[in-house]
């Protein structure tokens, strides 16, 4: 069961340690001294993920299921690959018999068991590039991906769900009947078009707060469950407003 770790988390780094003074400026400081006592960043390194996103994964998925019986699965953003990591575990992907796909601009390091393609999502390439190496329908679509911050935070908000969305078209158009897709998303409202988008296409549309989410941060992740097909999908099953959410 995933839980919030104890405040000493068996690692034995004390928390609430300090960063001297010295170049940097306060703000990274204070960003360093949060990092460092983040008892899910010391867990992770415990248990051997990349990032402590790992555990959003996990407890999402202790809830609602969406790792069991997946066999193959998609991992868009994969960066820095704690995600692929939990992945290529529950679908007992392997070199051989390749069951994990993921992708980012950005290098990751190898994950064994783990198709890694370096290049941006957005890119017309990308969909066929990730079914090409996958060889066949995916259950699970999870996304993680967030455009670089600006600091305004409109801004970000509508950057971050352009790739959802594109994210979720994605889904549509690659999961098998039945199949899920789980996506980052910002506090501040969720597209209309989007949530339609995904009640016509799944039988279950969540908005999730999970425990491990730095309880400053306003990001939030957007679940669908239960894909129907896509012969299905013909009728808007209700208003954008009547998303589920828990937190």
């Amino acid at each position: 069961m995933t839980k919030p770790p104890s405040i000493s988390n068996r690692t034995g780094r004390k928390l609430g340690q300090k960063v001297k003074k010295g170049k940097l400026k306060a703000s990274s400081r204070r960003w360093l001294e949060r990092h460092i006592n983040d008892p899910y960043v010391q867990r992770a390194k415990l248990e051997g993920y990349r990032a402590r996103a790992a555990f959003k994964l996990l407890e999402i998925d202790e809830k609602h299921a969406i790792l069991k019986g997946a066999r193959r699965i998609i991992d868009l953003g994969a960066a820095p690959g704690s995600w692929s990591q939990i992945a290529a575990k529950v679908t007992g992907s392997t070199e051989d018999d390749v069951r994990v796909v993921g992708i980012d601009f950005l290098e990751v390091a190898p994950i064994p068991g783990v198709k890694l393609l370096m290049m941006d999502f957005l890119d017309d390439e990308a969909p066929k590039a990730i079914m090409d190496a996958l060889g066949g329908t995916p259950d699970l679509v999870i996304s993680d991906m967030a455009a670089p911050t600006t600091g305004h935070q409109k801004t970000d908000h509508l950057r971050t769900m352009h790739l959802c969305e594109v994210a979720a078209h994605f889904a549509v158009d690659v999961l098998g009947e039945g199949g899920h897709f789980l996506a980052k998303t910002f506090q501040g409202g969720t597209e209309r078009d989007l949530l339609n988008l995904l009640k016509q296409n799944f039988k279950q549309v969540i908005h999730i707060k999970p425990h491990s989410s730095r309880a400053e941060s306003v990001e939030m992740f957007l679940l669908a469950k239960h894909f129907k097909g896509r012969k299905a999908g013909g009728e808007d099953e209700g208003a954008a407003e009547d998303a589920d959410s828990e937190g």
